[in-house]
């Protein structure tokens, strides 16, 4: 049976992370709160857990489940290297709205869904958030809804739609953005954007000015 967790209150917090932590660990689904939007999350290792989620939301593998994660240097350990151009955009805008799509590194067992060989990788701006990913190391999570229906601003909202496809339900409140992350492609020779969100252009090109808006050029937004 799904638990249902009110974040807002000390003691519900505790209990809730706790509970959460447990279940990814023995491959259930979570919804928790992000800066963006609420998301449905399962162990990034555990591909029957993502399999489980693509499930719940009604989607198939064409479209690969992003991962976030719950600090910078987690990122260090996803992927073959960090360019130059990639560290300044996670040094200004993580823990954020901002999601990268990166070449993960080749060791990595995991299975996302039909990737070729990248990961869309966000670190959120959300203190109940990032504590779960501490404990719970990168999770694979998505925005908490059906395929097709309105992303969830909150986990009452989401268990609406998932029902007991999920364990556990972390309740904050409301998103405070509910805006969904800007998506940035850094895997070919300079930055890419493929989808304008939480972060805009401008405020990316300050950061990095060779960035290439492929929401204007027509450039596939595949991620």
């Amino acid at each position: 049976m799904a638990q249902f967790f009110d974040c807002r209150d000390p003691v519900g917090r505790v209990e809730g992370i706790e509970a959460a932590t447990h279940r990814i660990a023995y491959g259930e689904l979570v919804v928790l709160p992000t800066d963006t939007v609420y998301g449905i999350g399962a162990d990034a290792f555990d591909p029957v857990a993502v399999g489980a989620l693509l499930a719940a939301k009604g989607r198939g593998r064409d479209m690969p489940v992003p991962v976030l994660i719950g600090s910078w240097n987690t990122l260090d350990g996803l992927v073959t290297s960090v360019d130059a151009r990639t560290r300044r955009l996670v040094e200004a805008f993580w823990p954020g709205g901002l999601t990268l799509v990166v070449k993960h590194a080749p060791s990595l067992s995991w299975d996302l869904g039909d990737t070729d060989g990248t990961v869309a990788v966000r670190m959120p701006l959300h203190p109940v958030a990032i504590e779960l990913l501490e404990r719970t190391g990168p999770m694979a999570v998505s925005s908490a809804n059906k395929s097709g229906h309105p992303a969830a601003q909150t986990a009452a909202e989401a268990r609406d739609q998932l029902g007991e496809s999920v364990g556990v339900y972390l309740e904050d409140g409301p998103v405070p953005g509910g805006i969904a992350s800007s998506i940035v492609d850094v895997t070919g020779p300079v930055p890419r954007v493929l989808r304008v969100g939480a972060i805009g252009v401008d405020d990316l090109r300050a950061v990095v000015p060779d960035l290439v808006d492929g929401t204007v050029t027509g450039t596939p937004a595949g991620a």
